[in-house]
């Protein structure tokens, strides 16, 4: 059975998508997935399945748009390849609250790079199914705008770390 990471698109995030941290504990434990625990109320679950990826993302997708009558993203990383996204960050000496990486279900595509719009400081690089950003100068003022990840959902190098670290530890 494998460790596996859960995370949510647009939850408690800004006041939208409000999902009770246990009602997500419920729902994974509803898709058969065991010793289920989340993270901070942004939306992150750590679990473990006999499920394969796209198995544990319909599941969990299909409980979500139940509970919440709308459909709700999730990507879905094994533990090995959330330390490896954390180990791939090309921006470790940048600060960690303010770089992330934005998960994709998919590569990122080529040219998105190239497609951002609206850079200042922030720098951009890609990795597997995940883009990289470091916020040099914050979050909060940004203008950027990078159309590939549209449908993506982004975590900080911090919660990137404790989720690697919580699923190395179930």
């Amino acid at each position: 059975m494998a460790a596996y990471i859960a995370l949510l698109r647009a939850v408690n995030v800004m006041g939208t998508g409000k999902l009770p941290m246990s009602t997500l504990v419920r729902l994974c434990e509803d898709s058969g997935f065991e010793q289920v625990r989340t993270y901070i109320a942004s939306g992150n679950a750590v679990f473990r399945s006999r499920l394969g990826e796209r198995r544990i993302k319909a599941a969990l997708e299909e409980r979500l748009a139940a509970y919440a009558g709308r459909s709700i993203g999730v990507m879905v990383r094994t533990a090995e390849e959330m330390a490896a996204v954390l180990a791939a960050n090309p921006f470790h000496r940048d600060a960690p609250e303010k770089t992330v990486a934005i998960f994709l279900d998919h590569p990122p595509p080529a040219g998105t790079v190239e497609a951002a719009r609206g850079r200042r400081s922030e720098a951009l690089a890609l990795g597997e199914r995940e883009i990289y950003v470091a916020y040099r100068d914050g979050i909060a003022s940004t203008k950027l705008v990078i159309p590939a990840a549209r449908t993506g959902t982004f975590r900080n190098m911090n919660t990137v770390a404790k989720l690697a670290t919580m699923a190395g530890e179930i």
